[in-house]
């Protein structure tokens, strides 16, 4: 499978959600061999969305002449899209966003009713993508944070995607934290490998991936002692 990687991190292969899709992409692999391209989004060049729709007038070609052409082509060719990203104000960080948006010309200008909305159309088959959205949090729990962002996901990719999220992630660049950090990773991994063989993963080990891996109140006690 050709699978490709956006990581939304400013923070590139440090990022705290990075640790998760690395383990994640690894139970892949020992399903079988997969072929992964990462593209760290904030070192790209990426023009904001104007809302022009030339795009969606002239076959597809964006008024912009920066790195989503090459980006547009890569999504074309893959079997696989997945989003890793650190929730920023209960949502997608700036530079994914802007990337996001300049999907634009991958959809016409038409509209057609979808169930009870109405979406535009791709001017591609994209029938054979998937796509996996992995998504950690600094906050102890999931509850009322994740919300926003797993809505826009389903709304932008209603059909073949599957969704990962993570409370207490900025442990996963703790060393002091391996002894809860490693034990999660392990679970990712064999999500991973769920994944691969059957494309899905079993709502039970979802849930328990999403689980705090400390007590709340013990972590936000840690995070409030180093912040003051």
């Amino acid at each position: 499978m050709k699978i490709l990687v956006f990581n939304g991190s400013p923070k590139r292969d440090a990022s705290d959600t990075m640790h998760i899709t690395r383990a994640f992409l690894d139970g892949m692999n020992e399903a079988a061999a997969q072929e992964v391209k990462t593209i760290h989004v904030i070192d790209k060049h990426i023009e904001y969305c104007t809302g022009c729709f030339a795009c969606k007038r002239n076959g597809g070609t964006c008024i912009h002449t920066d790195d989503m052409r090459d980006i547009l082509d890569e999504i074309l060719q893959s079997d696989m899209l997945l989003f890793n990203f650190p929730l920023y104000n209960y949502g997608i960080p700036a530079p994914l966003k802007a990337l996001l948006d300049r999907t634009m010309p991958l959809s016409s200008l038409a509209m057609q009713r979808v169930g009870d909305h109405y979406a535009h159309p791709c001017q591609a088959d994209f029938s054979r993508l998937r796509y996996v959205m992995i998504c950690g949090c600094g906050f102890p729990n999931s509850r009322h944070n994740f919300e926003p962002a797993v809505a826009q996901f389903k709304l932008m990719f209603p059909s073949n995607h599957t969704i990962i999220t993570i409370p207490e992630s900025p442990m996963f660049n703790a060393p002091e934290a391996a002894v809860v950090t490693l034990p999660r990773l392990e679970l990712v991994k064999c999500a991973g490998r769920q994944f691969a063989e059957n494309g899905e993963i079993a709502p039970d080990l979802l849930a328990e991936i999403g689980s705090p891996m400390i007590p709340e109140e013990t972590y936000a006690a840690i995070v409030n002692r180093k912040e003051s």
